[in-house]
């Protein structure tokens, strides 16, 4: 069974960056296309980016130019550059499958706030 583990949120004042990283355990990650999502309480979870197998990308509207998605397939870890932070970024993020196919993991916090 694949297991996603993602790290790097915290607390970021607006304008500011966070990178968050996702690790997957064996191989998927260059197998399918990868995704970043995000979710807010009593909201689903929404697509922000993700990356095909041979790399082309795609952004949701309100993140494109500001967050840039990447993988490094032989380190079996998928990022997520976020900069020029907004408040209404702040979320727990996850990573998955597009579409995710799965078992989601535990998130990470990222909180935009002054």
């Amino acid at each position: 069974q694949v297991q996603l583990v993602e790290s790097g949120g915290g607390l970021v004042q607006p304008g500011g960056s966070l990178r968050l990283s996702c690790e997957a355990s064996g191989s998927v990650l260059s197998a399918v296309t990868m995704a970043w999502y995000r979710q807010v309480p009593g909201k689903g979870r929404d697509l922000v980016a993700s990356i095909t197998r041979d790399g082309r990308e795609d952004y949701a509207e309100h993140v494109r130019g500001r967050f840039t998605i990447s993988r490094d397939n032989a380190k079996k870890t998928l990022l997520l550059r976020m900069n020029n932070l907004k408040p209404e970024d702040t979320a727990v993020y996850y990573c998955n499958a597009n579409p995710p196919i799965f078992s989601w993991g535990q998130g990470t916090q990222v909180t935009v706030s002054s």
